[in-house]
This record gives structure tokens, sequence and C-alpha cells, in this order.
């Protein structure tokens, strides 16, 4: 038994009850434990992947870079999420097209590429939480989609806004005027006019480092 068996074992037992015991047992004989730290990249664009990734701790953004370094926001990586991307590239030896940062302190469950095609055959709690991580992602880009194809970008702030405090499960929201334009593609002078107008209706209220959040 290796010295992370243990710690892979519980993180598996909090996060991942779904998964058959033996299926446990066998990602704890071969996992590993891989640590973050806040602001560090897990996953960088144009880089091949050796494993998938199971986030057990902490909070994983993604996002796409522009030529000109400008973000695109994508969806967040929560503990009991595995990263869909990072699935794709390892199993078919792609390199990745877009950029995974830490948003706080993360523990990630690393699961080697040889042993992808044993768990699909044999396991099917691996399986299906496979194609259910497919189906969430693919879910979560059409609500990106939709939110630029369909919405004003004081529509698409206030729906940002509301899923961020929903998925923080918070009221203030730490972030920066110019995070905020990164996340949605567009200025920080738009965000900061949009976030007034927001405040003098009442729906926020605006402060020097965070945002409250009243609805």
């Amino acid at each position: 038994m290796t010295t992370e068996e243990p710690l892979i074992s519980e993180y598996l037992a909090s996060h991942f009850s779904q998964f058959q015991s033996e299926l446990k047992a066998e990602l704890s004989s071969h996992a590993t434990i891989r640590q973050i730290k806040a602001g560090e990249n897990m996953l960088l664009t144009g880089q091949y992947l050796r494993s998938t990734m199971l986030i057990a701790e902490g909070r994983i953004k993604l996002f796409r870079e522009g030529d000109e370094g400008e973000e695109f926001f994508m969806y967040y990586l929560e503990p009991g999420d595995a990263c869909a991307l990072s699935i794709i590239c390892a199993e078919n030896k792609q390199r990745s097209g877009i950029i995974a940062k830490a948003v706080e302190d993360t523990t990630v469950i690393s699961v080697p590429v040889a042993i992808m095609d044993h768990l699909m055959r044999n396991y099917k709690s691996w399986y299906h939480f496979v194609i259910e991580t497919f189906r969430t992602r693919f879910n979560e880009l059409l609500e990106v989609i939709d939110n630029i194809a369909f919405r004003a970008m004081d529509e698409r702030l206030e729906f940002y806004l509301k899923k961020q405090v929903k998925e923080l499960r918070v009221t203030k929201l730490k972030m920066t005027h110019q995070e905020i334009a990164n996340d949605l593609g567009t200025s920080r002078e738009v965000i900061s006019r949009l976030l007034k107008k927001m405040e003098d209706s009442g729906k926020v209220a605006l402060h020097k480092n965070h945002i409250d959040w009243i609805g």
C-alpha cells in the first residue's frame, strides 16, 4: 500500500460514493494525489495529458484564452467532479484546448490513462460517471452559448452573478470588475457601468474589494 492510498480512499468515499467498492479499491491503488495552489494552472492550452483529473478538494476554473490573452469563462469544477477535457485528451492523446486554473487550494486525484479502457470495460459505475460528466459539461457549454447568442450584456452579467452566488453559496462575491469582464469577454468599463446600474436598482451593493448580492 502506498502512503497516498488511505487519503485517496477517504476522498473517494466522501465525494464519489456512487463508485463500486471494487472500483474505489482499484483507483486507490493506481491513482495519485496532486496538490494545486490557488492561482496555479492545472492544465494549459496545448498540453498533452497522461491522466484524468477527479476533483477532491477546492475549485477549478476552466476558460479559453484568445490570441491577445483575453479570457472566456466556461465553467467551474468542484469536489465530486471530473475534468471532461482531461478524459478526452488523455484517452485520445490530444492536446488541451483550454486552461484550468485553481481558484483556491485544490486537491486532485490523478487517474492514469493506462487504466482508462479497463475501467470503462469493467466498472459500470465508472462508465456511467464518465457519460454523466460529458452530459453535464455539454449542458453547461450550451448555457454559455445561449448567453452569448440570446442575452444582452446586462442580462448576461446578472445571470453570471446569480450563478456565482449559487455555486459558491455566498452573497459576498470577492471578485474584481476586471475579473468579471474577463469571464464575460468584455471590458472593465462596461462591467463597471452595468454594475452601477444594478446597484441603483437595488440588486447589488458595490464595495472596494467585493460585491454584495441582494437580488
